[in-house]
């Protein structure tokens, strides 16, 4: 197939950032979407992933990706969040699991340094990076969408050999 459409996520419970690109290798990277879902902070967890997952359900079948690219796990501070945050990542794999998506994850560290060169890049960076990436006059809002966005591209170069016009 020469063009790939890329399901990127940032996976979090309270906001969940997604965006597609369009990518071919000899072009560059296109945005088809990118947004955010959100969840209330006093729901109960069950419903927040199933908010998740229904989200993603309909993102999927609205843009039809070929692939998923998806940010690994990365906490040191709040363990708490640092699981419920898992829990919302595993409702991402499973959707992208059951579209029957080839899945690839990447960790923020391998997402900065592909974007920026520099792997404790800051997120005004990172926002910045994307816009370029993707040819726009304006950056990507909230980080969030930004930061799926770069995990796709990210994806995009990491395996641009494969991907023939």
């Amino acid at each position: 197939m020469s063009v790939k459409k890329i399901l990127g996520i940032d996976p979090g419970t309270g906001i969940c950032g997604f965006g597609v690109i369009r990518f071919a290798a000899r072009k560059a990277p296109q945005m088809i979407t990118a947004g955010v879902i959100t969840t209330p902070a006093h729901t109960p967890l069950p419903d927040r992933l199933l908010d998740i997952h229904d989200s993603l359900e309909q993102i999927i079948a609205e843009t039809e990706p070929d692939e998923v690219s998806i940010e690994k796990l990365f906490f040191s501070q709040n363990i708490t969040t640092g699981i419920s945050v898992a829990e919302a990542r595993g409702v991402c794999l499973l959707v992208a699991k059951k579209h029957n998506l080839p899945i690839s994850e990447y960790t923020p560290l391998q997402i900065k340094q592909t974007m920026t060169g520099y792997g404790r890049a800051k997120k005004k960076d990172m926002q910045e990076a994307v816009r370029k990436f993707l040819n726009m006059k304006q950056i990507v809002k909230p980080d969030d969408a930004a930061d799926a966005l770069a995990a796709a591209i990210t994806h995009a170069l990491m395996t641009r050999a494969q991907y023939r016009d």
